[in-house]
């Protein structure tokens, strides 16, 4: 690998690419970031990066310079072979003037976007290989045959690839925590109701017992007693369901979409500092394309007012609407200029809720300025 220094003109910016790097803490939003701002720093057409599965594919594969409809059209994500599997295995850089013309290269899908100039290298920890990322098409005059990627190219790109490692780590182990710490407030959920319900059965048999020792002599006292027990009965019983609820993880299916948003907001709320609401009035069962569509907007609309907005409060409440529903998740975040939402890092996920409005004849539409929240709405038709 080139050991070059890096040259100054790309000193600032590697310097923002750090910098985009460290604020965000989702592993997907890391990756993308990643994957942007090498194509940028070197002034690619294309960019990809692909993080391996043990099966011989990739568990996620990140592209930019390639729109929504050129990926879908792409089709099913690459194997590791060729040269993403020399990338992975031998953990050396790759740089080459035609990737076409490598022995290794063992073509691509028909709508895949023609590609010439090439360079590639891992993404390392140590001797753990987290990912390959790859650029091609260099965009600036090059003899014709040659490689438009240079070896300074190459030392930038080893620079960032570092440091993108340490970020995805970071990512890695923040999700992993945010993993223990639901984990753990299920544990704790989990106590208070051994201890809730312990102390109403408690005191559900000491006025049992109350009850047994009056039914003769003070009949009027016992049957006070007795309906004592049936009211602590009920408490313990109320709690054992509440409970559980929150201990269960919802099922769509089983639950159908109001309990299983309320039972996720209720987990949000008590594991985030953000105070998170719930609301849902009349509302009618859906079609089961429908509901899924809205439970993984409001959850993705969720993901994004808790993890960037800085938001105090964020409420989600669904409305009917004649024979649909309307889905509202707002927040008193910093928000945003939806103009700007590629430039925000927010593209992918306003794409994929948009995409999953649109695939069930629903809409979706975004309200946000910078300093004034953000809210998104989700209508669908109903059945």
């Amino acid at each position: 690998m080139t050991t070059g220094s890096v040259p100054q003109s790309g000193l600032a910016a590697v310097s923002a690419a750090l910098l985009a790097m460290s604020r965000h803490l989702e592993v997907r939003e890391v990756l993308q970031t990643i994957v942007a701002s090498a194509r940028e720093l070197l002034d690619a057409e294309y960019a990809a990066l692909g993080v391996p599965d043990d099966h011989g594919g990739f568990a996620q594969f990140v592209v930019d310079g390639v729109t929504e409809e050129q990926w879908k059209a792409i089709g099913p994500l690459p194997r590791q072979h060729g040269i993403l599997a020399a990338m992975l295995h031998e953990a050396t850089p790759q740089r080459l003037a035609d990737v076409r013309k490598d022995p290794r290269f063992e073509g691509w899908p028909s709508a895949h976007p023609d590609m010439s100039d090439f360079i590639g290298l891992p993404v390392a920890d140590g001797d753990e290989v987290l990912a390959a990322l790859f650029l091609a098409n260099k965009r600036c005059p090059h003899p014709e045959g040659s490689c438009g990627f240079t070896a300074e190219d190459e030392a930038l790109l080893c620079t960032l690839a570092q440091h993108a490692a340490i970020a995805l780590t970071n990512a890695r182990l923040y999700e992993r925590s945010r993993e223990l710490t639901i984990a753990g407030e299920r544990a704790r959920l989990a106590h208070e109701l051994h201890d809730a319900v312990a102390q109403k059965l408690f005191s559900l048999r000491l006025t049992a017992q109350a009850a047994a020792a009056l039914v003769d002599r003070d009949p009027a006292r016992a049957k006070g007693e007795l309906q004592q027990v049936a009211d602590l009965a009920a408490e313990a019983a109320d709690e054992l369901r509440a409970a559980v609820v929150e201990l269960r993880p919802a099922a769509l299916d089983e639950d159908g979409l109001v309990n299983t948003l309320r039972t996720q907001v209720q987990v949000l709320d008590r594991a985030h500092s953000a105070r998170v609401t719930f609301g849902a009035h009349n509302i009618r069962a859906l079609p089961a394309s429908q509901e899924e569509a809205l439970l993984r907007v409001a959850q993705e609309a969720l993901h994004n007012a808790l993890r960037h907005s800085a938001a105090e409060t964020v409420a989600v409440s669904l409305t009917r609407n004649g024979q649909g529903v309307v889905l509202r998740v707002s927040d008193d975040g910093r928000g945003f200029d939806p103009s700007a939402e590629r430039r925000a890092g927010r593209h992918l996920g306003m794409v994929s809720m948009r995409d999953r409005a649109s695939g069930v004849g629903g809409r979706l539409t975004v309200e946000s300025a910078p300093g004034k929240g953000t809210a998104i709405e989700m209508e669908v038709p109903g059945g």
